[in-house]
């Protein structure tokens, strides 16, 4: 039987932590795509309402993961 790779044992569950706490998964070419059409002009009023919720969804973020971390078969 292989060995899991680092896609199954790691970023799969990175990925649905992410999705848990509300962000949305992009394929990578469209993250690509998106990434090369921004500018700073462009991500800082993105930036300043983060900045503002973050405290909040981070603590959020810690506590779904927690949960997610301690399910069964997980």
């Amino acid at each position: 039987m292989p060995t899991p790779g680092e896609h199954k044992t790691v970023q799969s569950r990175i990925f649905a932590y992410a999705e848990a706490i509300g962000w949305t998964v992009v394929p990578w070419a469209q993250a690509a795509e998106l990434v090369s059409r921004c500018t700073v002009r462009d991500l800082l009023p993105q930036l300043e309402t983060l900045s503002a919720s973050l405290p909040e969804q981070l603590s959020s973020g810690v506590e779904t993961i927690r949960a997610l971390r301690d399910e069964p078969g997980a």
